[in-house]
């Protein structure tokens, strides 16, 4: 039985927070010199063409694990995934960048995790505890505290709603990727990039925006690999396994990465502020991740595809056309299963509370 979340899934959420939370100082640096909603293409763009230029290579060499491909169905849970969270996330969080210090906005960004678990437990009906839900206010707080202009008293700052409103394209980003992460995650994040990049660059240029130097494309491109293409395909990974609100709240620690390399390249103010949010947030993300959840629960027969081990939750027989060894990716189905163990909402623990 399991004892505690996937080590894998874990470690796939903390990975891809630090590289989206690096990516938020460099990326301020890069519209510096460049129109925001063309650096936003130019991220995903980046993104979309590395992730394809990583998967031409695994195909052609045989590296890696197959994975299910995204199917038909998986279509409309992509498309809205890839305006909110590819085309409309970007443009606020740049936008927001132009006037808010890219220590702050790296901590304003842990209102995304509130955001998505918001959605999952209202709309989608994952389930979120009273210790889940006292760490989003705690965060949701140590965000007000933050967006406090110096010298003035209870306002919000325009570039921090901007920001506030990237977060909530992200989160229902993040609800929608869920929906389809029993899938090849390098395609999801590959089609994000692609698609967004080139909407977001379109847009810029039929609007007047110019082309930065070689050196900026060039710079955007590569943070926009790192920090929006490879962190996507661990977040989706990490979906699988933790489920979207505790995936949030381990991706959390983006906001304090990004904080960090900010300080280190000359950004941002280190005051009560920053020290009040940061403490308020640390507090809020030690509730995510010291959470357990276990109960008696019933698995309903399913019947579906994706990468998977023959653990308790995979028991079935096999075709002779299935692949050979584990994990491996095929159709397969399950039976009606009752058990007790400690479990969050990954692809086979979406049941009522």
């Amino acid at each position: 039985m399991m004892q505690s979340p996937p080590r894998s899934g874990i470690t796939s959420a903390i990975m891809a927070a630090l590289l989206f939370g690096a990516s938020t100082p460099l990326a301020k640096l890069a519209i510096s010199a460049a129109d925001p909603v063309l650096v936003a293409g130019l991220l995903y763009l980046g993104s979309g063409f590395g992730l394809a230029v990583l998967r031409a290579i695994r195909s052609s060499t045989g590296i890696g694990q197959k994975e299910t491909p995204v199917s038909r169905k998986d279509v409309p849970w992509l498309a809205g995934a890839i305006l909110a969270g590819g085309v409309a996330g970007p443009i606020f969080l740049l936008l927001g960048l132009m006037t808010t210090p890219a220590s702050a906005a790296s901590l304003m960004l842990n209102l995304e995790a509130v955001a998505t678990a918001v959605i999952a437990w209202i709309v989608f009906r994952e389930n979120v505890d009273k210790r889940i839900f006292f760490g989003f206010v705690l965060i949701l707080v140590g965000g007000i505290v933050l967006s406090l202009p110096h010298g003035q008293t209870f306002a919000i700052s325009p570039g921090v709603i901007l920001i506030v409103a990237a977060c909530l394209c992200w989160g229902i980003d993040n609800n929608l990727t869920r929906r389809i992460s029993g899938s090849d995650p390098s395609q999801i994040a590959m089609w994000k990039g692609l698609v967004a990049g080139m909407v977001n660059t379109g847009i810029a240029l039929a609007l007047g925006g110019q082309l930065p130097t070689v050196g900026i494309v060039f710079g955007a491109a590569v943070i926009g690999f790192f920090g929006y293409g490879l962190s996507l395909v661990l977040f989706v990974r990490a979906l699988r396994d933790l489920g979207t609100a505790r995936t949030g709240a381990y991706f959390s620690i983006a906001p304090f990465a990004g904080a960090a390399l900010a300080f280190a390249v000359g950004q941002g103010q280190f005051d009560w502020r920053f020290c009040a949010a940061g403490i308020l947030m640390l507090a809020g993300v030690w509730l995510h991740v010291t959470e357990r959840h276990e109960h008696s629960h019933v698995h309903e027969p399913m019947e579906h595809e994706h990468l998977h081990v023959h653990d308790e939750h995979h028991q079935h027989g096999h075709q002779a056309d299935d692949p050979p060894g584990e994990p491996h990716a095929h159709s397969h189905r399950h039976q009606r299963l009752s058990h007790s163990h400690p479990h969050y909402p990954d692809t086979h623990h979406r049941h009522e509370h």
